[in-house]
């Protein structure tokens, strides 16, 4: 029996798909598979206002840096394909939003500033100094 889509044992969870630009994103897909030639950005897909992704636009697409520097659970992303210089050059734009304090995130690579504020889980090094009781 195959493992259910999601799970830990399923491959998607595994798999890390490069862009074209070469940068690892969870959003981006590709399928080749017996002849296929599948590509889209599933972010900029799931916005109905947005013009269509094209494979250029991973080279200046800001979403894989933003994803390495922040991987808090609470960040969703909203991308669209702005049109610069007269609709001559296009690039990606990102915004971000708190799904916990249901804020607008001003910089996604940082993050709204109070998810992590409180800590979470102790680290080893907090109790270094502290006399054990």
């Amino acid at each position: 029996m195959w493992p259910a889509p999601g799970s830990a044992g399923h491959y998607s969870t595994r798999v890390k798909v490069r862009t074209p630009a070469g940068k690892e994103c969870r959003f981006y897909y590709a399928d080749y598979y017996r002849g296929r030639d599948v590509q889209e950005c599933r972010l900029i897909a799931r916005n109905r206002e947005s013009p269509p992704w094209k494979p250029g636009l991973c080279q200046t697409c800001p979403v894989p840096d933003i994803l390495l520097a922040n991987a808090c659970p609470n960040l969703v992303l909203d991308a669209r394909v702005s049109k610069r210089l007269l609709g001559l050059v296009q690039q990606v734009e990102v915004t971000g939003w708190c799904s916990e304090y249901f804020l607008d995130v001003e910089r996604p690579a940082i993050g709204c500033g109070h998810c992590h504020e409180h800590g979470g889980a102790g680290s080893i090094l907090d109790a270094a100094g502290k006399p054990e009781q």
